[in-house]
């Protein structure tokens, strides 16, 4: 008889991905900067799901106030500074911080510095790599920033097939 945890294994992934490997896309205002979508349970084959990604988020620019409904999201500044504001208190993030955001929690994210801020992001279950990609332009390694551009026309309905509850509406 073969042991459970041992035909688990059989059937899993293990393997290494090259940061240059993962596909990265330009993101609209009001956040600009770029995402590097990582990882996700079609990638990895794995039980469960989750998207990972990194995102740096320009100076002077945010990630507008939302909430996933379904969706718990951790945050690991990997570099900048900038400010998390969670169910209207704003914490300031510097390089090592990490904020864990549950599900039907407001948050936002602001950069009011003069250099970009990076973090990475772990979404369960996954799917916000799939709203990056669609709302955003494909991005090579090394090409300038395009010039600030919208969001595409049909967003809210992105937002909704996706993983997003409420989304302040400010800037569509």
């Amino acid at each position: 008889m073969t042991d459970p945890a041992q035909q688990d294994a059989s059937q899993s992934k293990a393997f290494v991905i090259d940061w240059e490997a993962s596909p990265t896309f330009w993101q609209p205002v009001p956040a600009n900067g770029y995402i590097r979508n990582i990882l996700n349970s079609t990638t990895t084959g794995g039980a469960t799901s989750f998207s990972m990604s990194t995102q740096t988020v320009d100076p002077g620019c945010m990630i507008r106030e939302h909430v996933h409904d379904h969706e718990e999201e951790l945050f690991f500044m990997l570099e900048g500074e900038g400010f998390a504001r969670l169910d209207g208190e704003e914490f300031p993030l510097k390089k090592g911080s990490t904020v864990y955001i549950g599900k039907g929690r407001r948050h936002h994210f602001i950069n009011r510095s003069d250099k970009p801020f990076t973090f990475l992001v772990m979404m369960m279950p996954g799917g916000l790599d799939t709203f990056f990609e669609r709302i955003g332009r494909p991005r090579k390694e090394g090409d300038p920033a395009p010039e600030p551009f919208a969001r595409p026309a049909d967003v809210n309905k992105i937002e909704q097939e996706t993983v997003f509850g409420w989304v302040d509406k400010s800037f569509d």
